[in-house]
């Protein structure tokens, strides 16, 4: 109906309710229908138009969710840096060796057999002998991190200390172990690794984006599977296609982990509605060094009072690089989505990232996104 098309994008579904847009869309319908069904008499008497309008734009109300026309990209150069942090040393139980033993380079992983005394130079701090390893890796810059890397190479000098006896041992340590101890606190340190886009290029578009359309690959004779089903082999779901949803907008769906599968069940008893959204649905992308993936949540859900972008992570991954760029995306994507719609009295769009062990089924969406 010209009545929609007209908008200059797809409107909110909320705005078909308005009576003046029935109103029109009731006497375009009515136009349409004496137009292609003049020729049957008596029909026409039958069919109370308004009606029909009435429940047509309830039921399409019912079956979306109103996704603004929200591009995100990041753009700028990358922050990249590691985050101050505790050492965790309790694994180093390093002894010193014989003082005629051989010593095994950083550099070329070359061994020699020399008097200990005769060793390298003595450097004037014990923190050197790592500091001078840990500078060779590439991500590593000392004028960026000369405060970290010696702070987390003092953290390890103390360590030693409390078990060994004089810093002449502890420099026997050093020496002969200091491969495996920069390789030690470089790990460590890539655990604390941030790396931030400095900015994001946000477009805010006038209008709403309809639903993608979804497709799956099944065999000829392939049953759907009911979603609150637990007996099947956990390690096959990828392949398999779920249905049996009340309040999901799409009849059947795939979920990439179990956990997903346990989250639906969590959402047929939260929301109002919700779905899986497919690539291209959502224009957010994120950085990855030099590449920008688009994001694709893994449910969009509405209740009486939010719209919640939805991510769930196995507990290992929380923390991950790649997870806080998509989070950082989506929360802006988010933060512009809610100023979008509080203009139309619309509602506030919120970003959840869940542990898979949070995954129970007696949560609620408030206390995800109240513990958080």
């Amino acid at each position: 109906m010209s009545a929609i098309k007209n908008q200059e994008h797809l409107p909110s579904s909320s705005y078909l309710l308005k009576p003046d847009i029935q109103a029109q869309i009731a006497q375009e319908a009515e136009l349409a229908w004496q137009s292609n069904q003049s020729d049957l008499p008596g029909i026409h008497d039958e069919v109370d138009i308004k009606k029909v309008v009435e429940l047509v734009t309830k039921a399409v109300i019912l079956e979306t969710i109103d996704i603004p026309r929200i591009l995100v990209v990041p753009k700028g150069q990358n922050a990249i840096g590691f985050k101050a942090f505790k050492l965790e040393c309790s694994s180093i139980k390093f002894q010193p060796v014989e003082r005629d033993l051989l010593i095994q380079h950083l550099r070329t992983n070359a061994q020699e057999t020399i008097t200990f005394s005769k060793a390298e130079k003595n450097e004037e701090r014990l923190e050197d002998y790592l500091v001078r390893g840990l500078i060779d890796f590439e991500d590593i810059s000392y004028d960026d991190h000369s405060d970290l890397i010696y702070d987390l190479s003092s953290q390890l000098v103390q360590h030693f200390k409390t078990y060994l006896k004089t810093d002449e041992e502890i420099r026997n340590v050093i020496l002969y172990h200091q491969k495996q101890l920069v390789n030690f606190i470089h790990a460590q340190m890539l655990a604390n690794q941030f790396e931030e886009a400095t900015e994001f290029e946000v477009v805010v578009s006038k209008g709403f984006t309809e639903l993608k359309p979804t497709a799956f690959t099944a065999t000829k004779d392939e049953e759907f599977t009911d979603f609150r089903k637990t007996d099947f082999d956990k390690s096959k779901i990828g392949r398999m296609i779920f249905a049996g949803f009340s309040k999901c907008l799409y009849p059947q769906t795939k979920f990439g982990s179990d956990t997903e599968r346990r989250f639906s069940v969590i959402l047929e008893k939260e929301s109002i509605k919700w779905f899986r959204p497919v690539k291209g649905q959502f224009q957010i992308f994120y950085r990855m060094g030099n590449e920008f993936p688009e994001y694709i949540p893994d449910f969009v859900a509405e209740t009486n009072d939010s719209i919640y972008m939805i991510e769930t992570k196995a507990k290992n991954e929380m923390t991950s690089q790649e997870v806080l760029n998509k989070k950082e995306a989506a929360l802006k994507w988010c933060g512009f989505a809610s100023e979008h719609n509080a203009k139309i009295k619309g509602k506030p769009w919120k970003y959840l990232l869940i542990s898979h062990d949070q995954v129970q089924d007696n949560m609620t969406l408030k206390y995800f996104e109240m513990n958080t």
